[in-house]
C-alpha cells in the first residue's frame, strides 16, 4: 500500500532537477500513504515525473523499490495496492523468459504488461490497484484503477498539464494546479455527504472511475475506456445452483478471497465489529492460521454505539487475539479538526471518526488490517433493502394526499417522542436512532417510486437552493434512466447503484483515508471481483429472505459463528452526532455555521441549526455536511 503521484507535461521547459525536486514535493505530501521510503523518476526532455511513497507489505527489500522499470526497460510505474495473485502469475511469466529480483506484486505486474499487454494484464490480476504507467516507447502515460474503486486515483488536466495522485493534497505542489471550486460538485456534496465520481472539489479534477484506464499521448490526447464494467456483471444471467450448492461455492470463493489476503511479510490483523461481515473474515481468516488472529474493536460509552460487547463475545469464540479500546467522547471529538487534512476534499460521513480511531489502534499493533466492507452492498445489508421490498409497494398505493398527511404527522413529533416510543419495543428488535428511521420514513411518504432510492441516500434533498450559482448535476448513474432497464427489480437496482456510487465515494473513500492517515493497509476480501460477479449471479431471494438480509452470508458464518451471537439489529458504525451538537460541539458548530462563506446560502442552514437546538428535528447529517465544508475551507480555500 502506497501513494503515487506525478505529471505529465510535455511542453514545459525545465530542468532536470526542477522535475525531479518537483516530483519528489508531491511525492513527500503523501508520506502518511508510505513513510518506508520514497523516490521518483523522471524524464525531463518529455515534463514527466513519477513520485512513489511505499508501505512496504511484500517484499522489504530495495528489490520492490518503486518507481520501478520493467527488465525489457519499456515500461516504468508507480503503483498503489496489492495485487493477490501475483504468485501464480510469476511462474507463467518466468516460462515466457522473464526474470524476477525479487518476490514483490509490483515486478510480476510490470512483466506483465511487457508480455501481455497493458488491458490484458489489468483483466487478470486479483486485487486492489491504482497504476500510473510511462510507455517509453510509445509515450504514453497510462491511469488506471482497480475494479470496484477501492484505491483511489484522482487527476487533473488543462491545456499544457496532466496532474495525478493518490490523494488532492499532492496537486497543491505543483505550481500549474488551479484551486477553483466546482460550485456543482459542493451541491452535489450536500445531496450526498460525499462527492460522486467522475468529480471532485476543484473543477478540471476528477477521480478515475472505477475499473477504467485513462491513456494520455504525447500530443496529449486524452481517452478513457472501461476495462472492467457491472453492467457486464449484472447482464450476465442467474445461476441455477441449489441454496445449498450456493452456500458452498460462497464459502470456497469467500475462503479463497480471504487467504489470499493474509499474504503478508508484515504483521497483520483484522478489524472486528462482531456483525456478520466482519465476523465472517475473522473467521475465515482464524480457520486458515495456525496461529490465534489479531482482532481489534473498539467501543463507546453510549451503548447506542456500542459494538465492542458483540465483539468480543465473537472474538472468544473464535478464539482471536483481540484487543479493544473504549474510547471516551472526549478522544473521538479530538479528532475532528484533523478531519479536513484526513480527507482533502468535503466528506461526511461521522463514522470517518471511529473508522479512523479504530485505524489508529489497530496500526499500534498491525501493518495489515482486513476489512469486511462491500458485504452490505453485494448481499443485501442494508435495512433500506429489505424495508423497501416489504413496503415500498404498499406505501406507494396510497393516494398522494395520505401519504401527505402521514409525513406531515410523523415530523410534527419531536425526535425525542419517537425515541422513547421505541423504548417500548423489545431490545432485540429496537432499530439504532429509531428517530432518523422515522425522519426517512416521512420523506419517503412525500415522494413516490422513482424517488425511492435517491431519497434514501440524500441528505439534502435541493441543495441548490443551499449553494449559490450552481445547478446539481444529475448525469451519474442514480438519475440515469438506463438503469430501470438494466435492473427492473427496485432492491436489486439498489443494490447495483450502491455498488457504483456509495461503495467507492462513500464507504472506500473513508475506509481508505482513515487507514492511510496512520499508514495502515486495509484489505476488503468479500469485494474480490470473483466474489462480486458471484454475488450478482445469485437470486434476490438468496441475499434477502423472509424480510432479512445476508441470508446466505449468515449460512456460511454459522458454520464457524454460532447463530446466537450474530443475530440481532443492525448497528451502523457511528457516534452521536446529534447530541454533540446540542453539547459540547455546540460552540463549535455555531462558529462555523455562521462563517462568512460565498459558497453557501446560510438562512436555511440556520433555520435547521435552531430546530435541532430546540429538539424539534434531528439535522445531525445535514448539519454535518456543512460543519465539515465549511471546515474543509477553512483549512483547503
Amino acid at each position: 500500500m502506497c501513494g503515487i503521484a506525478g505529471f505529465f507535461t510535455p511542453d514545459a521547459v525545465v530542468t532536470p532537477e526542477e522535475t525531479f525536486a518537483l516530483a519528489q514535493k508531491m511525492g513527500q505530501s503523501l508520506y502518511h500513504r508510505g513513510p518506508d521510503g520514497g523516490d521518483s523518476w523522471i524524464d525531463a526532455s518529455c515534463g514527466l515525473g513519477l513520485a512513489h511513497r511505499r508501505l512496504a507489505i511484500i517484499d522489504l527489500s530495495e528489490a520492490g523499490h518503486q518507481p520501478m522499470t520493467s527488465h525489457d526497460g519499456r515500461f516504468v510505474m508507480v503503483y498503489n495496492g496489492e495485487v493477490y495473485n501475483a504468485d501464480d502469475l510469476r511462474p507463467e511469466l518466468e516460462a515466457q523468459g522473464h526474470q524476477f529480483n525479487g518476490h514483490s506484486d509490483s515486478e510480476v505486474i510490470l512483466n506483465g504488461f511487457a508480455q501481455w499487454g497493458i488491458e490484458t494484464t489489468v483483466k487478470r490480476l486479483i486485487g486492489m490497484f491504482a497504476i500510473a504507467l510511462w510507455d517509453k516507447r510509445e509515450q504514453g502515460l497510462y491511469l488506471i484503477r482497480d475494479r470496484l474503486g477501492i484505491k483511489p486515483l484522482y487527476w487533473y488536466l488543462n491545456d499544457k498539464t496532466l496532474l495525478f495522485a493518490s490523494e488532492l493534497k499532492a496537486f497543491h505542489q505543483h505550481p500549474a494546479f488551479e484551486k477553483k471550486i466546482d460550485r456543482q460538485s459542493v451541491s452535489s456534496y450536500l445531496r450526498h455527504n460525499c462527492i460522486p465520481a467522475p468529480y471532485s472539489i476543484y473543477e478540471k479534477t476528477q477521480k478515475l472511475r472505477a475499473g477504467h484506464i485513462l491513456r494520455l499521448d504525447r500530443d496529449f490526447n486524452p481517452s478513457i475506456r472501461a476495462f472492467w464494467s457491472m453492467d457486464d456483471v449484472v447482464s450476465q444471467g442467474q445461476t441455477d445452483m441449489s441454496r445449498a450448492e450456493a452456500v458452498e461455492e460462497l464459502e470456497k470463493l469467500a475462503r479463497d478471497a480471504v487467504k489470499r489476503r493474509m499474504v503478508s511479510d508484515v504483521p497483520l490483523g483484522a478489524f472486528l465489529s462482531g456483525g456478520i461481515d466482519s465476523s465472517l473474515v475473522a473467521a475465515l481468516m482464524q480457520a486458515q492460521s495456525k496461529n490465534p488472529v489479531k482482532t481489534f474493536s473498539i467501543g463507546f460509552e453510549d451503548q447506542g454505539y456500542n459494538e465492542a460487547v458483540h465483539a468480543g463475545e465473537v472474538a472468544r469464540h473464535l478464539g482471536t487475539d483481540h484487543t479493544e479500546l473504549y474510547v471516551t467522547p472526549t478522544e473521538a471529538r479530538d479528532v475532528i479538526p484533523s478531519l479536513p487534512d484526513y480527507y482533502d476534499e468535503p466528506f461526511a460521513d461521522s463514522s470517518q471518526i471511529p473508522t479512523y480511531l479504530v485505524s489508529k489502534m489497530t496500526r499500534d499493533h498491525v501493518t495489515v488490517a482486513l476489512s469486511g466492507d462491500g458485504g452490505d452492498e453485494l448481499f443485501g445489508g442494508y435495512n433500506r433493502y429489505f424495508l423497501a421490498q416489504k413496503y415500498a409497494k404498499t406505501i406507494f398505493a396510497l393516494p398522494a394526499m395520505v401519504r401527505k398527511i402521514a409525513a406531515g404527522t410523523l415530523n410534527a413529533l419531536p425526535p425525542a417522542f419517537w425515541d422513547g416510543m421505541f423504548n417500548f419495543v423489545p431490545k432485540s428488535k429496537r432499530p439504532a436512532q429509531p428517530s432518523n428511521k422515522v425522519q426517512k420514513l416521512a420523506g419517503l411518504l412525500d415522494g413516490d417510486l422513482d424517488d425511492l432510492y435517491p431519497h434514501l441516500v440524500s441528505h439534502w434533498g435541493e441543495p441548490d437552493r443551499l449553494v449559490r450559482g450552481a445547478t446539481e448535476r444529475r448525469d451519474g448513474p442514480i438519475w440515469s434512466e438506463c438503469s430501470k432497464s438494466l435492473v427492473p427489480d427496485l432492491i436489486e437496482r439498489m443494490q447495483y447503484l450502491d455498488v457504483l456510487t456509495y461503495l467507492p465515494d462513500d464507504i472506500l473513500t473513508k475506509v481508505d483515508r482513515a487507514s492511510m492517515a496512520v499508514s495502515l493497509e486495509a484489505r476488503v476480501p468479500l469485494l474480490d471481483h470473483r466474489l462480486v460477479e458471484f454475488a450478482w449471479r445469485l437470486p434476490k431471494d438468496f441475499k434477502i429472505h423472509d424480510g432479512q438480509g445476508k441470508w446466505i452470508l449468515r449460512q456460511v458464518l454459522y458454520k464457524y459463528v454460532p447463530k446466537e451471537l450474530i443475530e440481532r439489529p443492525k448497528m451502523g458504525f457511528g457516534v452521536p452526532i446529534d447530541q454533540w451538537l446540542r453539547g459540547p460541539l455546540k460552540d463549535w458548530a455555531g462558529d462555523l455555521l455562521h462563517m462568512d462563506n460565498d459558497l453557501l446560502d446560510n438562512e436555511l442552514i440556520l433555520q435547521k441549526w435552531q430546530e435541532h437546538q430546540s429538539g424539534q428535528q434531528n439535522w445531525q447529517y445535514h448539519l454535518w455536511d456543512i460543519l465539515m465544508l465549511q471546515s474543509w475551507c477553512a483549512r483547503w480555500k
